[in-house]
C-alpha cells in the first residue's frame, strides 16, 4: 500500500487577521493562542516547526533558580506558574525531574546562600520540598565524585520536557484544529511595509518554488536569533538590534558506570552552572554562554566549548575515565536574549519583551524579543492581548505528588495495543510521544503489516507514527519525522544503517520511487550530520580535557 501526502495549497492573495513569523515553541504557541480566540491566523517557518532553538536547548521546564541570583522573582513566579500547568496539561511530555545541585569548597557559591535560594525557590513554588533522591544513591553519587573535594547536596524539585519538538507539534495541531494555516519550508522574504504600517507577507514556498503574497491585520515576529534579520529584509530602520544572540552549546555522552539517575546542577571552572541530564537513555551536559552574532541556522559548538563541557564532567567524575572518544555528538543553538552589549551573557534577563515597530515606520508588527520553553504559553497570551486579543488567564491547577500519572495509563497501553496489534512496548511509546493522539496512531498500525514495522530495529516506535506524522502533523522531509514528530534519530543507537533501513521501510508505505528514497535519504543524512556534530577527537584542546 501506498499513502500520498496532502498537497499544499497556494496562499497568494489571501487575508489573515494575524501573521505569524517563525515556527519555533514561541510562535506556535502566539499562532494557537490567536487562533483559538477566533482570529484567521497564518503562521509561517522557513524551515521546519521546532528545528531551530526549540529543538537545540536544554530541554529543562525549570522555575528559574539561577533568576534568583539577578533579583528576578516575577519571572520565576511566571515560571513556575507555567512549569506546573505544563506538568498537569502534557504530563506525556513534561515530567518532573529531581535535582542535585552539588557544591564544594571551591564553589563560587556559598552554601548558606544556595539555602536561602532554595527556601525561596519553593516558597514560591507553592510545594512541599521532598527529598527525592534515597540515601543510597546519595552515597553511591558521593563515591563517584572527585574524592579530593568535600561535597555539599541540595535537593529541589523541576521538570524536563525531553522532546520539546513533540510538544510544538501538538500546539501546532490545536492550532490547525481552530483554524490556523500553517506552513513550514516557507521563507519571509520581507514584511510588507506601506505609509508607516506593515500590510503583509512577501513569501517564497521553498518546496513548490512559488512566490506568494498575502494580507495581514497584524504581523509577529517570533523568529528568536533572526528577528532583526526579517526587519533588516523589510527595510526598517532600527536604532540597535534588538537581539543578542548568546551561542549555547551541548555534548551527548553515554551513560556511564556512574552517571546519576538525578540531574546535577554544579559549576563549571568559571563559576558558571552546567547541568548533567539524563536524556533520551544518555547523558546531555550542557550549556555554555558565548556570544554570536552569526547567522543562527550555521552555528555549531566550537572545540574551546566542547572542552569546557567535557572537563566539567571529567572534574566531577574522575573515576569514570570519560574522554572526548567518549562524546557521541555536540550540538549548539543560538539563543534570543535582548541586546545588552554592556552585560556578560549570564546575567541579561531571561525576561522576554515585545517590541512594537510603530515607531520604526511598521505600525500593527510585533517582534518578540527573549522566551523560553517554560514561559511559552503565558508569552502568547500576553501577545495576543498585546494585539486586542480578550485572552482568559488559564486556571492554576495544582500538582500534587503522583497526580501526573494516569491511574488508567495501562489499561490504556494494552487497549492501544490491542487496537493496533501491536506491541504493549510499541503502545507504551506511541503514549509517550503522542498522548491522547496515540489511539488514531493505532488505528493506522492496524491497517497493514509494514504501519506495525519498528521504524528501524532499535526502537519501538512504528511506521505508522511517521505516516501519521506525514499526514497530519505538516511534515514534508525525512528531517522533519526523524529529528522532530518522532525523533528516534536522537536516540543512543542511531546509525547510518538506521537512517537506510527506516527510509526503506517508511519510502515503501509512501510510494516512494528509486530517486526518491535516495533524495529524501541523502538531504536526512546532511540535515543530521549538520545538526548533531561530529566531535574531532584530534583536536589539543579535548585531548587536555581528558588528561
Amino acid at each position: 500500500m501506498t499513502l500520498a501526502t496532502k498537497p499544499r495549497g497556494p496562499l497568494d492573495g489571501q487575508h489573515f487577521h494575524v501573521a505569524v513569523i517563525g515556527g519555533g515553541i514561541n510562535g506556535v504557541a502566539v499562532a494557537r493562542e490567536c487562533a483559538r480566540a477566533g482570529k484567521r491566523t497564518l503562521l509561517v517557518e522557513q524551515n521546519d516547526f521546532a528545528s531551530g532553538t526549540t529543538s537545540r536547548s536544554t530541554r529543562i521546564i525549570h522555575g528559574g533558580l539561577r533568576y534568583l541570583e539577578h533579583g528576578e522573582l516575577g519571572l520565576v513566579r511566571e515560571s513556575l506558574r507555567e512549569r506546573e500547568r505544563l506538568l498537569r496539561v502534557r504530563a506525556h511530555l513534561v515530567n518532573p525531574l529531581h535535582f542535585l545541585l552539588l557544591l564544594n569548597d571551591q564553589s563560587q557559591r556559598s552554601a548558606l546562600r544556595v539555602r536561602a535560594g532554595l527556601w525561596l525557590y519553593q516558597r514560591l513554588s507553592g510545594k512541599k520540598s521532598s527529598s527525592g533522591t534515597s540515601e543510597m544513591e546519595l552515597k553511591r553519587l558521593e563515591r563517584a565524585l572527585d574524592t579530593g573535594r568535600r561535597w555539599s547536596f541540595f535537593s529541589y524539585e523541576d521538570a524536563q520536557c525531553e522532546f520539546p519538538e513533540r510538544l510544538v507539534a501538538e500546539w501546532l495541531g490545536e492550532a490547525m484544529e481552530a483554524g490556523a494555516v500553517v506552513r513550514n519550508h516557507n521563507e519571509v522574504l520581507a514584511v510588507d511595509v506601506m505609509h508607516g504600517r506593515s500590510r503583509g507577507l512577501l513569501l517564497r514556498d521553498l518546496i513548490t518554488g512559488r512566490d506568494e503574497r498575502v494580507d495581514a491585520g497584524w504581523v509577529i515576529n517570533c523568529t528568536g536569533p533572526w528577528a532583526d534579520r526579517v526587519c533588516q529584509r523589510s527595510s526598517l530602520r532600527m536604532a540597535k538590534p534588538m537581539v543578542g544572540g548568546v551561542r549555547g552549546s551541548h555534548i551527548i555522552l553515554p551513560r556511564f558506570a556512574a552517571a546519576p539517575n538525578a540531574a546535577l546542577y554544579s559549576e563549571a571552572t568559571d563559576g558558571r552552572p552546567v547541568f548533567v541530564l539524563p536524556w533520551n537513555e544518555q547523558i546531555m551536559v550542557g550549556t555554555t554562554e558565548v556570544p554570536d552574532s552569526g547567522d543562527p541556522s550555521r552555528t555549531t559548538p566550537s572545540a574551546e566549548e566542547i572542552e569546557y563541557l567535557l572537563r566539567a564532567v571529567v572534574q566531577l567524575f574522575p573515576k569514570s575515565r570519560i574522554s572526548a572518544q567518549d562524546i557521541k555528538y555536540a550540538f549548539a543553538g543560538v539563543r534570543p536574549l535582548p541586546y545588552t552589549p554592556d552585560n556578560s551573557p549570564s546575567a541579561v534577563t531571561r525576561r522576554h519583551f515585545l517590541h512594537d515597530h510603530a515607531d520604526d515606520g511598521a505600525a500593527r508588527m510585533i517582534s518578540v524579543i527573549g522566551g523560553k520553553l517554560t514561559t511559552a504559553a503565558s508569552l502568547a497570551r500576553e501577545c495576543a492581548r498585546k494585539i486586542g486579543i480578550s485572552v482568559p488567564e488559564p486556571k492554576l491547577l495544582a500538582v500534587g505528588p503522583g497526580t501526573t500519572l494516569d491511574p488508567l495509563l495501562d489499561q490504556a497501553i494494552v487497549q492501544i495495543a490491542q487496537t493496533g496489534s501491536v506491541s504493549e512496548e510499541s503502545a507504551r511509546s506511541m503514549v509517550e510521544w503522542h498522548g491522547k493522539g496515540a489511539m488514531d496512531v493505532a488505528r493506522l498500525a492496524m491497517v497493514s503489516a509494514e504501519l506495525r514495522a519498528p521504524i528501524c530495529p532499535h526502537t519501538p516506535h512504528v511506521v505508522a507514527e511517521v505516516v501519521e506524522a506525514y499526514r497530519t502533523e505538516c511534515a514534508v522531509t525525512l528531517g522533519d519525522v526523524l529529528l522532530r514528530r518522532v525523533p528516534v534519530a536522537l536516540g543512543p543507537c542511531w546509525s547510518e544503517s538506521c537512517s537506510r533501513e527506516a527510509a526503506l521501510r517508511i519510502g515503501a508505505v509512501m510510494g516512494w520511487n528509486e530517486h526518491e528514497m535516495g533524495a529524501n535519504l541523502e538531504s536526512f543524512e546532511m540535515e543530521r550530520s549538520g545538526f548533531l556534530r561530529k566531535v574531532l577527537r584530534g583536536t589539543p584542546a579535548l585531548q587536555a580535557a581528558a588528561d
